[in-house]
């Protein structure tokens, strides 16, 4: 199979495992609202949040570094994992001692516990099936992503609606899910062979760590663009308007679910053609294949918003205002999926420390925008700003910055074009009320939308279908 096949192949068995699962989740969504309030699921979302940047941090990112050693098969696959493993058992060692520390951060506090057996189950999950990932076992990883996600709401109906545990039962489905996927890979994938707490190989130990070491700050960097508004409207507007925020931002994390599923076949490929003699075609095409995607997605969401969207997920006491912040957040994610594509730059080319360079700025910008504009007139509606502006400078500097490392066209007129149309959707949400000009208006937005990204999007359909064994790169995206 040439490139493209390859990455088309791994795009849709993730899709078929994740995707049908991930939006089992926002079925789910009416019930958590209903079960958990304004205040409950404000307080889910803080420590979910908390619990992301942890795994980050007590781990030191090693999955980043067990999935870009464990894609190389000259590595040997019994130590990429046990390197991997036996990093996460020693940054939880270590972090034991300092859970009571949690206590002292008033929205924490009583949850101290609960957030160590998150961080626990969860670094192990993810380095357990981004090694299966890596090693080329694609369709068990997908299998494993539907058995995760039907545990996790099966134990939600029986924590949250049955026993009525409310955030405690939530975050316990969610580790109690975690750890049935942990015993599942271990068995199907035969985890428990490979895994050597000694004798494992130092030289390659220390590679892995200076690979994944500077990524570790770089996510702390990026979990203050994602999150820590969360926290600071917590902070400044009460657990109640968090929870209508985090709402509002399931509801752009639809595009997100979208790209990211084609981002884990996408960061394989970037590393293993990093070699290719068309490497520069390569991302272009790609790019622009995912400019399509979210340009379509983020329309369509910003399409069945108001007529569809919060009439049947917002009805729930408190949270019908939510739509209100979904335009800013949802073009956030676009930018952040670009972002997220040029970081694939960095990586192939081992200069990760520029990644994090770049999220330094994103970070500081949303911090300071968020203590500005979360306390003027905008409310919450500022941490929604805050969020995209910071994505957008973020993407300017990797723009500009990776050019030095490989040259990838784009068409910025076309960019521009899409996201002025993507602003007149926002703007006739944000001050029209429901109604049929309100639907018109976005539907013919949303018509010139699909009309201004066809021939992308059908060029990108002939790339992936191409059944040549001639490598198919010549042919232009734009």
């Amino acid at each position: 199979m040439n490139k493209y096949q390859t990455l088309a192949n791994n795009t849709i068995i993730l899709a078929i495992g994740q995707f049908g699962s991930k939006m089992l989740v926002y079925v789910m969504l009416k019930f958590y609202t209903e079960m958990l309030g304004t205040d409950g699921f404000g307080d889910v979302n803080n420590i979910i949040n908390a619990s992301s940047l942890l795994i980050s941090v007590v781990t030191l990112s090693i999955n980043e570094g067990v999935l870009r050693y464990a894609l190389d098969k000259a590595n040997n696959g019994k130590h990429v994992l046990s390197i991997g493993i036996n990093v996460a058992v020693i940054g939880l060692t270590i972090f034991a001692a300092a859970v009571p520390l949690i206590g002292f951060i008033d929205m924490l506090n009583g949850y101290q516990w609960l957030i160590y057996m998150y961080v626990a189950t969860g670094s192990i999950k993810g380095i357990c099936a981004i090694y299966v990932r890596a090693r080329g076992h694609v369709k068990l990883f997908a299998v494993d992503g539907i058995l995760t996600t039907l545990s996790v709401i099966l134990l939600n109906l029986l924590l949250l609606g049955v026993f009525h545990l409310g955030v405690v039962g939530y975050v316990l489905s969610v580790s109690l899910g975690d750890l049935i996927s942990i015993v599942f890979l271990t068995l199907k994938a035969k985890l428990w062979k490979q895994y050597r707490p000694l004798g494992n190989d130092r030289t390659l130990a220390k590679s892995m760590l200076r690979y994944s070491i500077p990524l570790m700050p770089t996510t702390v960097m990026w979990w203050i663009i994602n999150v820590s508004d969360t926290f600071m409207v917590t902070a400044i507007h009460g657990s109640a308007a968090n929870g209508v925020y985090s709402f509002a931002f399931k509801f752009p994390n639809l595009a997100a679910i979208v790209v990211g599923i084609f981002s884990q076949a996408w960061h394989m490929s970037a590393i293993t053609e990093r070699n290719s003699r068309k490497i520069s075609q390569f991302y272009s095409n790609v790019f622009s294949m995912i400019q399509t995607v979210m340009y379509i997605a983020a329309s369509g969401i910003l399409l069945v918003l108001r007529p569809i969207i919060m009439p049947f997920f917002g009805s729930a006491e408190g949270f019908e205002g939510a739509y209100m912040y979904v335009p800013f957040l949802v073009s956030a994610v676009v930018f952040q999926s670009f972002n997220n594509f040029l970081s694939s730059i960095y990586e192939a080319c081992n200069k990760t420390t520029h990644s994090f360079i770049s999220s330094v700025i994103g970070a500081s910008s949303n911090v300071l925008l968020n203590l500005i504009l979360l306390n003027s007139p905008m409310g919450v509606l500022g941490a929604a700003l805050a969020t995209l502006v910071s994505y957008v400078l973020v993407y300017v500097y990797r723009a500009l910055d990776t050019k030095k490392y490989l040259y990838m066209k784009v068409n910025y007129p076309k960019m521009f074009l899409n996201l002025a149309l993507i602003g007149v959707m926002s703007a006739a949400i944000m001050l029209m009320d429901n109604g049929v000009a309100l639907n018109v208006i976005n539907c013919v937005v949303f018509i010139v939308i699909c009309a201004v990204n066809f021939r992308s999007a059908a060029q990108a359909i002939k790339l992936f279908i191409h059944r040549r064994s001639g490598d198919p790169d010549a042919e232009s995206e734009e």
